[in-house]
């Protein structure tokens, strides 16, 4: 009974094992994968560039002010116009 459990893990990890590498065979040496990591990466630079005002630097994205049109201000922004 042992030998039929740990012969079904062992296939478990060998299936495991190959979907990995094929994902990473794809990801790293494919025209795919390239596209994939292009994405990814202009998905993060563009977050980054709107988290940034222009006056006050950089913030976090959970302290950008939503506002009803959409648009997303920094918080030093949003006081001063509500100030005024």
């Amino acid at each position: 009974m042992t030998e039929i459990v740990v012969e079904g893990a062992l296939f478990v990890v060998l299936v495991a094992t190959a979907v990995a590498l094929l994902v990473f065979v794809l990801m790293q040496f494919t025209p795919l994968g390239l596209r994939i990591r292009q994405a990814r990466n202009r998905r993060l630079i563009e977050s980054a560039a709107n988290r940034e005002c222009p006056i006050h630097g950089a913030h976090a994205a959970t302290d950008m002010v939503l506002l009803a049109n959409g648009e997303r201000i920094c918080p030093e922004c949003f006081q001063e116009a509500v100030n005024g």
